[in-house]
């Protein structure tokens, strides 16, 4: 029986890791909308880990199938067949590994897994709790950057992409009592990858954040959605899974408004409802971000969720934010913790103690969430402080443009983004790529993942870090927003680094003319400068130096306040942030140092800068 076990788990390999099948085939389609509010069981804490640089717990000898005696996942009690047949033998045992804490990347474990990218295997044991007619799901909130999962030696699923929530069902491999799950986690970059293998940050491999076993009823409440609409009323969508989805009864309610209204599903399982706006309803801003207790409840199913109501549109050159305009005071952010050791564990408490640097620190209402969907806890947090939020995918500089898989990849990503988030208040962009460099193919990539991204959630604006020319003629300097994107995009934004990647003289940064192609409004998506904090000199010519960065800071402020159009900031960045790409031995050393805190979260001198400027800009009308 044991080895039979092992024969059935080679079988169940071979059907996705042979042949090079594509693992975004088989990405899962459960929204499992708000999937803290569930019945769950939280699989965070110590798992067993193995390292398989060679991946030979995927491919055998001369790439055929894997031995036997080298399966991470099989379930196979090792020391059982072991004395059943002394002559036997085995080259893991994943019960007897190393233990590693999850969620948390393995970068940051131990010294030799630092830049580690390739496959890691984990496994652990839970008990099954599920309840009689419960299904069971798979729940992970993000893991970097292929997944794929086995509940007691059968496969359950696979997933790319490292930075979106997905579901594998379960409810068929689990049995009574204890169960073991083994992933494979694969963190090899390529150039069909969505981000590709170079970026300018550190990838933090591994499972960075939660797993759950979340438990439902056979018929339960997959996706619900709710929103301001155009019209004024409000409205949405209810999506049920399971075999009885069909003609069932739908409650929506807003108990502190009042309100309540019923639907029912159609043959798909999908309902649709509208109502008009309850009396009384306070709009969600920054200023006052206020959120509702929404409850979705069927025959056999009930979901919450806390919700914000706003619009954000523009008109002309102007942002607008519940029909009011709005510049945005805000700030660029990678998902790292603070600390000397970071391993991208995202809690509530890290995030809030980042925001609080965003919101009272900065005096700011807005944040770039870069380069990549961040976690729901982030997310939701947003929403609960008032802070305005950027979304962006990893369409990330050179991405294979040509190919049909990083196509692929990429809208499955946005998908997955927008179907977690939909009702999150806070996010009013959708960014679909940052610095893509300009080319026919890169164009046409870029316009479908704005045409998805619109059909997908056409309430709210889409945009991406695009590029812009510039040219100087009679001793002035003149920058053109000419991308051939603007056209479809809702807000322009442009990275702007004039002064540290130019030899520009800081002094003439605010005589840059700025020129749009386009009747829309623009933000700085990005600008900045190095400075190691403690390190000092001539804040003129000093790079690297706080005094420098300082400086830079209040030019580009200067430039900016003399563009027309531009209607927001999100400077780079809040913190300091691992960036393997970045090695000078005494300003870098492995981090890219245009933070405004340190890695530790120490103020440098142009934080400051930011935060005066943002309190002027806050007391100022908007036109």
């Amino acid at each position: 029986m044991i080895f039979f076990n092992i024969a059935v788990s080679t079988l169940a390999f071979l059907s996705v890791f042979c042949g090079q099948v594509a693992l975004a085939q088989s990405h899962s389609t459960v929204e499992l909308t708000n999937s803290t509010s569930r019945k769950s069981q939280n699989l965070s804490g110590e798992w067993r880990y193995s390292v398989d640089p060679y991946r030979v717990g995927q491919l055998g000898f001369h790439g055929g199938a894997p031995s036997a005696n080298a399966l991470r996942f099989a379930d196979t009690n090792i020391d059982a067949a072991l004395a059943a047949n002394p002559k036997t033998f085995f080259e893991q045992d994943m019960e007897h590994a190393p233990q590693i804490k999850l969620p948390g990347a393995w970068n940051a474990t131990q010294t030799e897994l630092r830049y580690y990218e390739g496959l890691m295997w984990y496994r652990r044991h839970f008990d099954n709790i599920a309840t009689q007619n419960e299904r069971a799901f798979l729940h992970f909130d993000g893991a970097n950057y292929k997944v794929s999962a086995y509940v007691n030696g059968a496969l359950v699923g696979s997933h790319e992409g490292g930075f979106t929530a997905f579901s594998f069902e379960i409810t068929e491999q689990l049995r009574a009592g204890n169960n073991q799950i083994t992933l494979g986690v694969d963190c090899a970059h390529n150039a069909q990858s969505v981000p590709p293998q170079v970026t300018d940050w550190d990838l933090y491999c591994g499972v960075t954040r939660p797993i759950n076993v979340i438990y439902t009823a056979q018929t339960f409440i997959n996706s619900a959605r709710i929103r301001l609409l155009d019209n004024g009323n409000l409205g949405g969508s209810v999506q049920l899974n399971g075999a009885q989805k069909s003609n069932q009864n739908i409650e929506v309610s807003i108990p502190e408004l009042n309100k309540k209204i019923r639907t029912v599903t159609n043959a798909d399982g999908y309902a649709n409802f509208e109502f008009p706006r309850p009396r009384g309803l306070v709009k969600w801003s920054p200023e006052h971000p206020k959120l509702y207790q929404v409850e979705f409840v069927t025959n056999t199913d009930s979901l919450k969720d806390k919700v914000g109501f706003r619009t954000i549109t523009t008109r002309g050159t102007q942002l607008l934010l519940n029909d009011k305009p709005i510049y945005l005071r805000g700030i660029s952010m990678h998902e790292e913790e603070l600390g000397t050791n970071p391993s991208r564990n995202m809690t509530s408490a890290a995030a809030r103690e980042l925001f609080k640097h965003i919101k009272n620190g900065l005096n700011g209402n807005f944040v770039r969430l870069s380069h990549y969907t961040h976690s729901e806890t982030t997310l939701r947090l947003a929403d609960e402080m008032g802070l305005l939020v950027w979304g962006e995918i990893p369409v990330y500089w050179t991405v294979d443009f040509n190919s049909p898989h990083s196509l692929e990849i990429a809208q499955q990503t946005q998908q997955e983004a927008i179907a977690r988030d939909f009702n999150r208040a806070s996010i009013i962009i959708w960014s679909v790529g940052n610095e893509t460099p300009i080319s026919e193919s890169r164009n046409i990539f870029m316009l479908k993942l704005v045409a998805q991204t619109r059909s997908l959630d056409p309430s709210r604006l889409v945009s991406a870090a695009i590029m812009a020319s510039r040219k100087y003629e009679n001793g002035k300097a003149t920058i053109t927003v000419d991308d051939p994107l603007i056209a479809d995009l809702d807000l322009l934004a442009v990275n702007t680094y004039n002064g540290w990647y130019s030899e520009d003289e800081l002094s003439a940064l605010p005589q840059i003319e700025w020129v749009s192609r386009a009747d829309k409004p623009m933000i700085f998506s990005e600008f900045g400068a190095d400075a190691k904090y403690g390190v000092h000199g001539d804040a003129k010519n000093a790079k690297f130096s706080e005094e420098y960065q300082a400086l830079y800071y209040q030019k580009t402020l200067e430039m900016a306040d003399r563009i027309p159009f531009l209607v927001g900031l999100s400077p780079w960045i809040l913190k300091d942030f691992r960036s393997p790409r970045r090695q000078h031995p005494i300003y870098q050393e492995g981090w890219n140092r245009k933070g405004l805190l340190s890695e530790i979260g120490q103020k440098k001198q142009a934080y400051n800068v930011l935060a005066k400027f943002y309190k002027v800009r806050e007391s100022k009308p908007q036109d």
